[in-house]
């Protein structure tokens, strides 16, 4: 009776563990396209739920504008900042070739 090798360190099982088959590409980018589909729906009624006026006060006077566009802005400076220093600590690349 031949068995085969044993299969390396680190490697992920590929049969008999009763996990099912795994998904195809079809079947995760529809899956894929279908979380986009309900994230953007999510996104659409909470700005369609947030058009309110809203004063906000600033350094150089106090505009009213939509809450959905503070939210928007807020957000926007939030992701800056984490880019920002999320920069700061990453790692440099050698200039040396690529393997």
């Amino acid at each position: 009776m031949a068995t085969s090798p044993p299969p390396p360190p680190g490697a992920l099982p590929t049969g008999g563990g009763g996990s099912g088959p795994r998904p195809t590409r079809a079947s995760r980018e529809r899956a894929r396209l279908t979380a986009v589909a309900i994230l953007a729906a999510a996104a659409t009624l909470f700005a369609v739920l947030n058009l309110d006026q809203v004063k906000v006060n600033l350094l150089f006077g106090s505009p009213r504008m939509p809450l959905i566009l503070v939210i928007v802005i807020c957000v926007l400076i939030g992701l800056a900042i984490g880019w920002a220093l999320g920069r700061r600590g990453a790692p440099r690349r050698s200039a040396g070739p690529r393997p």
